[in-house]
């Protein structure tokens, strides 16, 4: 096989579905969460999954989505615009025989009918393409301003992944920065209530 057609894997670390393999898209489109990163994702959410949904913005392989619910998310969602990765993204969600939806559109026009829909308190996890990426230049401040006129009634926690030089706002909506952790060159903010 040569090297351009080898398929990439991701492994599921934690929970239920421990060293179950994932496919990744190709990162020419894609760029997959490194395991540093995941693990610190869910060493933080872990005791706070359970009954809770899960959903993965720029879901690419829906690996997080898989890890969470791995780690006794009720239920979760990745959304990928990529019909590629969307492809591979539904491959993992069949293989996996969990309560993992996959759903081939653009975060900014779903998210908001998806929450609608939902009766659960949520857990919204971004991980857009680094703004590098052609027609992606301003993705944070996208993000930012389109947080802040969406319903988060049901929205517990927000976490984006990002890149480090990225400064990412102490608060979206009414959410306040709680932790900001960086793995070189990227970072994960996560964002909560404070009551």
């Amino acid at each position: 096989m040569s090297k351009n057609s080898q398929k990439l894997y991701a492994t599921i670390e934690s929970g239920r579905f421990k060293s179950k393999k994932l496919l990744l898209p190709s990162f020419e489109k894609t760029r997959s969460t490194k395991s540093i990163v995941k693990a610190c994702v869910f060493n933080v959410l872990r005791e706070n999954l359970r009954g809770r949904i899960f959903i993965e913005a720029f879901g690419g392989s829906a690996l997080m989505a898989a890890e969470a619910l791995s780690n006794y998310a009720f239920k979760a969602y990745a959304i990928e615009l990529d019909k590629n990765a969307f492809k591979i993204a539904s491959q993992n969600a069949k293989n996996l025989e969990a309560e993992l939806e996959v759903l081939n559109n653009d975060s900014f026009l779903l998210l908001p009918e998806l929450l609608k829909s939902l009766n659960k308190p949520v857990i919204l996890y971004f991980d857009p393409p680094f703004d590098i990426r052609e027609g992606f230049s301003g993705i944070y401040d996208k993000i930012y301003h389109f947080l802040e006129r969406l319903d988060l009634s049901l929205v517990e926690c927000i976490i984006l992944e990002h890149q480090s030089k990225a400064e990412t706002p102490e608060n979206i909506a009414n959410f306040t920065r709680i932790k900001l952790k960086k793995f070189g060159i990227t970072s994960l903010s996560f964002y909560e209530i404070l009551s």
